[in-house]
């Protein structure tokens, strides 16, 4: 039997604490910015930018306020080395953006996981603009970490993206805030807008329209110095999701999580979730930021199979290893496609959820953009591979939480990436 009952509340949110910092130190005077993520992925965004010449502490662990003294993107200097980016593919991406205008240039690089992911997709939009990039690994690979930017004047772009990617998206707007040069970008489905509404809050003209094949979204900057922020982080929902998973795994009890941010192009887990059979109820719905927030309250539901379309991902991309392992104790056969995206994240998220499935001993099956989970109500036991991937280690550490569960993490400390404090806060609950 397994009770879930509590009232918590999650740390902050990961894609707009990398944002929060950047702006901070491109603005013009002493941000204040409270429930900042402490994970390894943001100090690695802090660190990018003290490279720089820039005033930023890493993010308290407390989530307490942190000031930022920002000078000015005049202000950034040119690196005395290598910036290294850690593990955090967003940091890698959105300095590229940032980075794109200035007038020197600076060699990003990150752990050997981030060093193995594809950088093309975003230096090809920038390189159009006028940024130049070369790869300055032993293999020269221009697609790959380590790569020198070199910035400087910019023109426009009206770029069509191959696929719903905030990264590639937001690349591309730092790059015409920083240069001072209007941008477009349509991509097929609305991707996360943190950038867009965080570019709002700051007073930039940001468009939205839809336009033949997708979504137009556009800056035309302002020219104008940034405004420092005054900003309090909503909670992460990709960090949410594992609690909501788990208190539908339960057999009884109620958990309420405060504060979480609510953002459309998030919440896709919460209604996928409740199509599954979670009871899920949203309240004390506000705006903090420029951002939606609300409360959430779950409770147990019986779970049975869902599929998942490429529709559906762009809003639950970070929460399908959580959703996987919802699918192995729902009733029925899930299947999950137009999720390619999965292949190249910190590492194949489709092949190794498939994997540590089936070493559980659940039935399931890769997909070239996906999966099929076969649900099942017999005790699972096993080792977790979770390949360096924080993701992997929470989705699987809850499953495990389930008392006819034998399951073991094999590195069990990735999670500090994004959660520091997950596996207290599980056994608290549990």
């Amino acid at each position: 039997m397994l009770r879930v009952t509590g009232d918590i509340t999650v740390p902050g949110d990961k894609s707009i604490t990398h944002r929060a910092l950047m702006f901070a130190a491109a603005a013009e005077g002493r941000s204040r910015l409270r429930g900042l993520l402490p994970g390894e992925d943001c100090r690695s965004t802090a660190a990018v930018l003290r490279g720089l010449g820039c005033d930023v502490p890493d993010p308290p662990p407390d989530g307490s306020e942190l000031v930022v003294r920002g000078r000015g993107l005049a202000s950034w200097t040119a690196p005395a080395g290598w910036l290294d980016c850690g593990n955090s593919g967003t940091t890698s991406r959105l300095m590229m953006g940032w980075l794109a205008s200035r007038p020197f240039a600076a060699t990003l690089t990150g752990d050997a996981s981030l060093r193995g992911r594809p950088m093309r997709r975003i230096t090809e939009p920038l390189e159009r603009m006028g940024a130049r990039f070369r790869g300055v690994g032993d293999d020269g690979d221009p697609n790959r970490l380590p790569i020198e930017v070199t910035g400087g004047p910019l023109r426009g772009l009206d770029y069509e993206s191959p696929k719903a990617s905030a990264q590639i998206k937001s690349a591309v707007l730092l790059a015409g805030l920083s240069g001072a040069v209007p941008v477009s970008v349509t991509e097929p489905i609305l991707s996360r807008d943190h950038t867009e509404r965080m570019l709002r809050a700051c007073g930039e003209r940001v468009e939205q329209e839809e336009a033949d094949g997708g979504v137009r979204i556009s800056l035309a900057p302002s020219g104008r110095a940034l405004p420092p922020l005054d900003l309090a982080v909503p909670g992460d929902p990709s960090s949410a999701a594992f609690f909501i998973a788990l208190a539908m795994l339960a057999d009884e009890g109620e958990l309420r999580i405060r504060g979480v941010g609510v953002n459309p192009t998030r919440a896709g887990f919460l209604r996928l979730a409740a199509m599954m059979g979670g009871i899920i109820d949203v309240s004390g719905q506000r705006e903090e930021g420029g951002e939606p927030v609300a409360d959430l309250v779950v409770r147990p539901g019986y779970l049975h199979a869902i599929q998942v379309r490429a529709e559906d991902v762009p809003a639950a991309i970070d929460e399908i290893p959580v959703l996987a392992v919802l699918a192995a104790r729902a009733e029925g056969e899930t299947r999950i496609t137009g999720a390619g995206e999965l292949r190249v994240k910190e590492t194949d998220r489709i092949a190794a959820l498939v994997g540590n499935l089936r070493a559980l001993g659940v039935e399931a099956e890769e997909l070239p953009d996906g999966m099929v989970v076969r649900g099942t109500d017999r005790p699972l036991s096993g080792r977790i591979a979770t390949h360096d991937d924080h993701r992997i280690a929470m989705a699987f550490g809850v499953l495990g939480a389930r008392p006819e569960n034998d399951i073991e993490i094999d590195r069990p400390e990735v999670v500090d990436v994004s959660f520091p404090g997950f596996w207290q806060m599980l056994a608290l609950l549990t």
